[in-house]
């Protein structure tokens, strides 16, 4: 059964056949508004999520499909001991394909092993977020026209952002691709990332503290919050969590071909004033986000012979 846990399980013709669908749903809506009809999605959330839960929702209703929702642990079986295996044996009887959000890494592998209907991992822990990723590579494309030859600037916390790690992989196997990775010593791209994927892929990548001083080069900025619920020590969180702060002042020396982009919520990372700048485009990838997953659930429903 084909499930989707990490960006890199779909190959860059996969992703590239995956943006052709979405543009032809943003083009043509209703042609895709009964696709998934009598088909029911279940959202698995056992951390919480405001916009990744809400796009899949809406992703399926779009679809003409149906959506059974848990959107905290606490009100499930989960809060009596179940483990996620049993959880996605259960629920693959009542529905057609899964969602699931977890604070465990490897929490989305476990449940893809035990269903018997395609999974999409929505997020697990500080590991992988592959929808995140396919919103921002249709955002990237949208935006750009290419994938190829581009300078990425990762900004914050890179050492738990999951989605960063997801668009450096994705990102990786472009030709040209150039990373700064822009963050405190304590929240740098951990080792795993760089060994693993951006070495074996000669990525070349630059670490720095100073975000004003590396914009002039980039095409792409990619803010992140530093996220409280990824550290053990409080003092920690509020010592880094407003170290780098994108004005309107600072983006006066950033070229105007580069984007600015965010996978939300931000807090305090990005001021509100540069909403307006033609530059920011993280409530679209929001959108995006949603036509990118309406074209998921319907790859996997037709791999999975359930469309």
């Amino acid at each position: 059964m084909r499930s989707v846990i990490d960006i890199m399980d779909l190959s860059t013709a996969e992703i590239q056949d995956l943006i052709v669908t979405a543009e032809d749903i943003i083009e043509n809506p209703d042609q895709y508004a009964h696709a998934c009809e009598r088909k029911k999605l279940a959202t698995l959330f056992f951390e919480p999520s405001t916009r990744t839960r809400m796009s899949f929702e809406a992703a399926m209703y779009e679809l003409g499909g149906h959506v059974i929702s848990m959107s905290e642990a606490n009100s499930s079986s989960a809060a009596k001991g179940e483990s996620v295996a049993d959880t996605a044996k259960t629920v693959s009887n009542y529905v057609d394909i899964i969602a699931m959000r977890h604070p465990k890494e490897g929490a989305a592998l476990v449940a893809s092993m035990n269903a018997s209907v395609p999974v999409i991992n929505a997020g697990d822990g500080g590991h992988c977020h592959p929808t995140q990723t396919m919103a921002d590579l249709l955002t990237i494309w949208r935006e750009k026209k290419q994938f190829d030859h581009l300078t990425i600037g990762f900004c914050g916390d890179l050492k738990f952002g999951r989605t960063v790690h997801s668009l450096a992989g994705a990102m990786a196997r472009y030709e040209g691709t150039k990373l700064v990775l822009i963050s405190p010593e304590e929240l740098r791209l951990p080792d795993y990332v760089k060994k693993n994927i951006l070495a074996p892929a000669g990525v070349p990548f630059t670490e720095t503290t100073d975000l004003e001083g590396s914009m002039n080069d980039l095409d792409i900025l990619y803010m992140t919050r530093v996220q409280r619920e990824r550290f053990f020590n409080e003092e920690d969180y509020l010592r880094l969590k407003d170290r780098y702060i994108l004005t309107e002042e600072k983006l006066k020396s950033a070229p105007e071909r580069m984007i600015v982009m965010h996978p939300l919520p931000r807090v305090n990372e990005i001021s509100v004033a540069v909403d307006e700048d033609p530059r920011a485009c993280y409530f679209k990838q929001v959108l995006y986000g949603k036509y990118m997953r309406m074209a998921l659930i319907l790859k996997l429903l037709k791999e999975a012979g359930r469309l």
